[in-house]
């Protein structure tokens, strides 16, 4: 590299020459100390050690828009717009130490930072319309009159209306719902849902080109010019995959929950069958060697068969709750679900609770088996069944559907009575042990939760829903048996 053994003062000197605009260092007495720049090279010789107001604009005293002046006191760089002549745009301050020693003065053309102003200006404003259009949310800006202004890719895929549609043909108005905007402008106007001119999370739904609604949390404000409404804009956050998610969840927890009842009644039971077992046990043994051993009267006899008999049945209660807990084998085999119906039919409907109900069955003859424990999949039924009679107290219609599910991965029963249907917000809670509607003494609320239990350890499901009409309709569906496992069915 080239040495030079020039002073840097030089080159600082040739630098400042060469700038093309106009430049130069005054005293804080307004002394003229160095002129520079090309525009200035003329008058350069003349003006150095003279008052720069003097030489240059032929006034007595400082220009009253001096920026040197402003300099002065706030020891800060200051800008003027230009008055003609020479124009001292740009000041700031030398120092020496803390004391102003010089000003530095230059001369900028105006319409060259009114220039630069205006394409930051546009940068700006391009980058601020790529960062809306580019917004997840839906962005939607109207004016007073509720003519939209701006509406960006996500609020089209919210709405269904194009942007050029928005924008050319809607009003504010065609996306709320009846009286939505209005009600939307009087919480603006208000103080209490985010301060005046806000409008915080705000739940709406809005209108779908295709008259679908769509829920949003809406965040609003309205745009002011001189304290005078000139637009609002709204940012539209969709709730819908959120809404679905929550619901998802819920089911989720309920699903959860339910399970964790059955699992601990399941446990209550297996508990109190233990207890139950062995008095019960000693009950008949004891009534029968009385029986055996006494000569008694037929009186006693036929009182101790009815102790015995009563005891029984308190044993196969007892052996159905240890079913239930799941503490007794289950024999799972291919069974015909139509056979179970129709067997369980047979025993109800000569009963006198049956004789003013019209029973009709629909029942697919050509259903595949299920895997099934018979004896528990016939208590299903009886329960469901015998639940609808009572629902209707005692009249009305029975309808019993089979058929086999789309995909044909399961079959699916169907029992619908004709009562009063079960209210909403029971339905969630019909499956819950010791749930029940039934007066005090006539029900346990445990007939659906053990009919619950069954069909999950058969892997299926059981929901219900009312009729559009009148009564409900509840729905078991059971999963196909295995090919491998599929053999004559002889109804056990």
């Amino acid at each position: 590299m080239q040495q030079t053994n020039k002073n840097p003062d030089y080159y600082m000197l040739k630098a400042s020459e060469a700038f093309r605009k106009k430049i130069m260092i005054i005293s804080p007495k307004f002394k003229i100390l160095y002129a520079g720049g090309k525009d200035f090279d003329k008058h350069k010789p003349d003006v150095v050690g003279t008052l720069c107001y003097e030489a240059l604009y032929g006034r007595n005293s400082p220009c009253n828009n001096c920026p040197a002046l402003e300099v002065a006191q706030t020891h800060k760089l200051a800008l003027r717009e230009p008055q003609g002549g020479f124009s001292c745009l740009y000041s700031y301050p030398v120092f020496s130490g803390e004391k102003i020693e010089a000003f530095a003065m230059f001369d900028f053309e105006f319409s060259d930072i009114k220039e630069l102003g205006e394409k930051l200006h546009n940068r700006s404003n391009a980058f601020l319309r790529n960062l809306i259009l580019s917004a997840v949310d839906g962005v939607v800006s109207a004016d007073r009159s509720g003519k939209i202004r701006m509406f960006n890719d996500a609020a089209a895929e919210i709405t269904g209306f194009s942007v050029d549609e928005a924008i050319n043909k809607l009003d504010i108005w065609d996306i709320y719902i009846d009286d939505g905007a209005r009600e939307i402008m009087k919480k603006l106007r208000s103080d209490e849902y985010g301060g005046k001119g806000k409008l915080k999370a705000y739940h709406v739904n809005i209108l779908r080109k295709d008259g679908a609604t769509v829920p949003i949390s809406l965040n609003a404000s309205i745009v002011y010019e001189d304290d005078r409404e000139a637009a609002t804009i709204g940012f539209f956050h969709d709730l819908r995959v959120e809404l679905k998610m929550k619901k998802e969840l819920a089911q989720t927890q309920s699903q959860l929950l339910q399970s964790e009842k059955m699992a601990s009644l399941g446990k209550l039971a297996a508990g109190v069958a233990h207890q139950l077992n062995n008095p019960l046990a000693g009950i008949i043994i004891f009534s029968k060697l009385i029986m055996e051993e006494y000569d008694l009267v037929e009186e006693a006899k036929e009182d101790l068969r009815r102790v015995i008999l009563d005891a029984e049945r308190c044993r196969d209660t007892v052996k159905e709750l240890l079913e239930f807990s799941r503490q007794t084998s289950q024999l799972m085999r291919p069974h015909d679900v139509n056979k179970a119906i129709t067997r369980t039919l047979f025993l109800l409907e000569n009963q006198t609770l049956f004789h003013n109900i019209e029973i009709k069955k629909n029942l697919d003859p050509m259903l595949p088996s299920v895997d099934a424990n018979m004896q528990q999949l016939n208590h299903v039924f009886l329960n469901l069944i015998l639940n609808a009679a009572d629902a209707m107290d005692g009249r009305g219609k029975l309808t019993i559907n089979s058929y086999l599910l789309s995909g044909k991965n399961g079959v699916c029963i169907e029992i619908s009575d004709t009562g009063p249907g079960i209210p909403e917000k029971n339905q969630k809670q019909i499956f819950e042990p010791f749930f029940t509607t039934k007066e005090e003494g006539k029900g346990t609320g445990l007939g659906l939760s053990m009919v619950y239990g069954i069909v999950e350890d058969h892997g299926g499901r059981i929901y219900v829903k009312n009729k559009p009409d009148q009564g409900a309709t509840f729905y078991i569906e059971l999963p196909i048996a295995a090919r491998d496992n599929q053999g004559d069915d002889n109804g056990k």
